[in-house]
């Protein structure tokens, strides 16, 4: 039971009287909350003894009032709001009708629009008659497609691209789209269908590509994400990179950190290599590497390659091959445990072993899981 305290008047709001209405207010709900505890047990009690508990009554609904009646807005079906209807269309054809037989005497007045929309479905087939000429050196020349032909394609755009809507968007299969095509009267195989839906979609991928490359520009911020997904018949991971300007979305086969930072650089991967790369492999005794890399990152600089504190940049995946030395440092897949040193941030340190000396490099500047700049890689004989 909540007791009602009596109003308070605005003067006499002292902060001991706030204080102590604070209190009180919390000593009320503390209350209610073991009343409902008592209240819960003894229902149980009374289920173990075979008893039925206390029942959930209501509140009385005589005092509620009536509820009101919806308005008229919300009783309109969705999709009936007012809107003109004719405005945005745009008018292909313009036809005349005319009262047939109008009476002797009868005076024109005016013309009332009559508007009708319609569906046009016709196979058009082009025949190019493609001149040929002999050049003055013996040789020939062909004169070329126009520009709206795609070359070496035997079907054209809008219905390459007919194929695609009908096939992606609307969900109709191979079968079905074989039956249609040929009963408009289009000469086309199974086999030419599947190679449209399959092949040739570079101008597809290129356009993908650009769409991440500008949304990285453009955005403040990404969210990214990975989910497992079949691809080509084999389990692999979709990773979804995007914001509410844009949406990407990739299928590899793994879900490392190499794996996004390759999908995050698209097609012109690349690597940095900073401060933190150069001190590890002056570390490891790598001197023919660090020379090789400052006579690179020279070069670069002085091209106007590279700002700020990167050191050199070049293709993800590119070796970097060191010295012949006997300390040949190649990470391995199997993990080795370590204690980390003071100031060092690796949890997980690369096997030193023996091994061919090569050095693998990783992507903008920093190594899987670690400051410096060694890829793993299992090593020969392993």
């Amino acid at each position: 039971m909540k007791l009602q305290l009596p109003a308070i008047p605005e003067a006499e709001r002292t902060p001991l009287v706030e204080a102590l209405l604070a209190i009180i207010d919390a000593l009320q709900q503390r209350t209610q909350q073991l009343e409902d505890t008592v209240q819960q047990l003894r229902d149980e009690i009374a289920i173990l003894k075979g008893q039925k508990p206390r029942p959930d009554i209501k509140p009385s609904q005589l005092e509620t009032p009536p509820p009101q009646p919806p308005s008229a807005e919300a009783t309109k079906r969705p999709g009936s709001a007012k809107r003109p209807k004719n405005a945005l269309l745009v008018i292909t054809e313009d036809w005349l009708v005319v009262v047939p037989d109008a009476p002797v005497g009868s005076t024109h007045l005016r013309y009332e629009k009559y508007i009708v929309q319609d569906l046009v479905i016709e196979v058009k087939t082009t025949c190019y008659h493609r001149e040929r000429i002999q050049l003055p050196d013996g040789s020939s020349r062909l004169a070329p497609l126009p520009e709206d032909v795609l070359e070496g394609q035997h079907f054209g755009a809008e219905l390459i691209a007919y194929i695609l809507y009908q096939y992606r968007q609307c969900n109709v299969t191979q079968p079905l789209l074989l039956e249609q095509l040929r009963e408009m009267g289009i000469d086309i195989s199974a086999g030419q269908i599947s190679h449209i839906l399959t092949e040739g979609h570079e101008e597809f991928h290129r356009e993908k590509e650009a769409v991440l490359a500008v949304g990285l520009q453009v955005s403040s911020y990404i969210g990214v994400d990975d989910t497992g997904a079949r691809h080509q018949g084999k389990n692999g991971y979709c990773t979804a990179i995007g914001n509410d300007l844009f949406a990407y979305f990739a299928s590899t086969d793994s879900k490392s950190r190499l794996n996004f930072l390759q999908v995050l650089q698209g097609v012109q991967p690349g690597y940095t290599i900073n401060e933190t790369a150069l001190a590890y492999f002056k570390k490891q005794e790598l001197a023919q590497a660090v020379g090789e890399i400052e006579r690179r990152a020279l070069s670069v600089r002085e091209r106007g390659g590279l700002a700020g504190a990167a050191c050199g940049v070049g293709n993800h995946g590119e070796t970097a091959c060191a010295h012949r030395h006997r300390r040949s440092v190649v990470g391995t897949d199997h993990r080795t445990r370590s204690v980390a040193e003071p100031g060092d941030s690796q949890r997980w340190r690369p096997a030193i072993r023996p091994a061919d000396p090569c050095v693998l490099l990783d992507s903008r500047g920093t190594a899987l899981g670690t400051p410096g700049a060694l890829q793993r890689r299992t090593p020969r004989g392993g």
